[in-house]
């Protein structure tokens, strides 16, 4: 939702709230307008918390978390679906990459805070008779 859309709301919620109940309503809006304020900071923490449990970059599969990825996703919510926090890539526009063990990626680009892009990356294959162990 925009910004704008929520804090014209929780005034309007007030300006109700003194309309109909005076200086009390006006009390209980802004202590709800305040909980729904705490209820997303904690959200927010909850998300980071989790995935700062984990290596940056590291995913189990790229090709499973590509397929849940969309554009217009927020990256508060591609973090709980990673579970960890992406490698910065480039700052214009704001990309992110994470990798899974096999070298599979997927780089998700970000323009006001929503994903735009979300591209995998194909570790190329081994042609028939290389090893990746070295003798």
């Amino acid at each position: 939702m925009n910004p704008w859309i929520g804090w014209a709301l929780a005034v309007i919620a007030v300006a109700v709230a003194y309309a109909s109940w005076g200086w009390p309503g006006v009390v209980l809006a802004l202590t709800l307008v305040v909980f729904w304020l705490l209820l997303q900071f904690s959200r927010s923490l909850r998300v980071m918390r989790m995935a700062a449990g984990r290596p940056v970059g590291a995913i189990d599969n790229a090709v499973m978390l590509h397929v849940k990825l969309r554009p217009g996703m927020r990256l508060l919510e591609i973090l709980p679906l990673t579970r960890s926090l992406g490698v910065k890539v480039t700052d214009a526009p704001e990309t992110f990459r994470w990798t899974d063990g096999a070298g599979d990626a997927v780089q998700v680009e970000l323009v006001a805070g929503r994903a735009t892009t979300v591209t995998l990356l194909r570790q190329a294959p081994e042609a028939p008779g290389e090893s990746s162990t070295a003798s």
